[in-house]
């Protein structure tokens, strides 16, 4: 535990102390990526604790973007508007979660797909309030504090903040009873229902609340873009979201830093090999789930028990090495 504080202290004073050393599109790259670890926390809430089966977490992160935008350009403010997207994704997620009450596995991932559909073609074909495939440009940054954050570095500590306050907020519900529900669910739901979790509100709220989280991560896009159009929330956005957090590590709270790494800032990294570098990046991928299936974050637990592992065989062999002496004869008194 102290030794994952200290990383954990290490790698924000490296995302506090690196940015003013980054250009600007360095910054922007940074800012895409924490705003992603936004969005995939809650799907990591969804389906990495709660064990539900979500391919339409885009969508949420659409209805957060376009709620931002639309309010701004009528002319209301962006504190307005980021707890308006927060509260909507937070009740449409829980209207989501009541197919996951009567289906599960792949056919919850098939009606989370359709949902995601479905919202991708409103926001493409209702022009009159969403700009249709026009979409909606010039969407100011907000001011914090008389603070104006139309700077890249500015917006870019705007949003790690929001960030280390969602996270904290995470990391104490996740150690909560509440947290305790989630993973019991996950584990096994007969087993936690007979111990008295409620099964049905509990799968509710994993949806909404990752529904929340990826609702404040779209708002912070809309202003980090400043243009938003349908294309970055179809179903192909949901289905990278799921990736990340089945790379970084589903069940590991630090996963969707890795996850969306390798999402966002990878796939950068691999421009120089020009038309190629999406088949990279998908091989490495498919590399990757082929030996850590349990993500990234896995790797010191596997090392851990193979070294357990290495030990108890270890000590089976020196126990069975060991030559039993033969009991002595009792003596019989006269």
């Amino acid at each position: 535990m102290k030794k994952s504080l200290i990383i954990a202290l290490l790698g924000l004073v490296a995302l506090v102390a690196l940015p003013p050393f980054l250009k600007s599109y360095g910054l922007y790259l940074a800012s895409t990526w924490v705003v992603f670890v936004i969005a995939t926390m809650g799907l990591n809430l969804t389906i990495g604790y709660a064990g539900q089966k979500s391919l339409g977490h885009a969508a949420f992160f659409g209805i957060g973007a376009y709620c931002v935008a639309i309010l701004m350009k009528a002319g209301f403010s962006f504190w307005l508007g980021l707890p308006l997207a927060a509260a909507g994704c937070f009740a449409v997620g829980l209207a989501l979660g009541f197919p996951a009450l009567r289906v599960q596995t792949i056919y919850l991932a098939f009606a989370t797909l359709g949902f995601n559909t479905a919202l991708w073609l409103v926001m493409r074909n209702e022009e009159w309030l969403t700009g249709g495939t026009f979409g909606i440009n010039n969407i100011p940054r907000p001011h914090l504090l008389g603070i104006s954050l139309e700077g890249n570095l500015a917006y870019y500590y705007f949003v790690l903040g929001v960030a280390l306050v969602l996270g904290a907020l995470l990391w104490g519900l996740l150690r909560s009873p509440w947290g305790k529900a989630f993973t019991a669910l996950r584990d096994n739901p007969i087993r936690a229902e007979s111990l008295g979790v409620h099964i049905q509100a509990y799968t509710l709220l994993s949806f909404a609340i990752g529904a929340a989280y990826a609702g404040v991560a779209g708002a912070l896009f809309a202003s980090l873009v400043q243009f938003i159009e349908p294309a970055p929330f179809a179903v192909g956005s949901s289905i990278m979201m799921y990736l990340m957090v089945v790379v970084g590590g589903p069940g590991y709270f630090f996963g969707p830093l890795l996850g969306c790494a390798v999402g966002v800032l990878l796939p950068e990294w691999l421009r120089f090999a020009q038309g190629w570098y999406l088949f990279v990046f998908g091989t490495a991928v498919v590399l990757l789930m082929r030996w850590l299936p349990d993500g990234l974050l896995s790797i010191p637990d596997r090392i851990a028990a193979r070294r357990q592992s290495r030990e108890a065989s270890a000590a089976r062999a020196a126990a069975a090495a060991t030559p039993i002496e033969p009991a002595k004869p009792e003596t019989v008194g006269a």
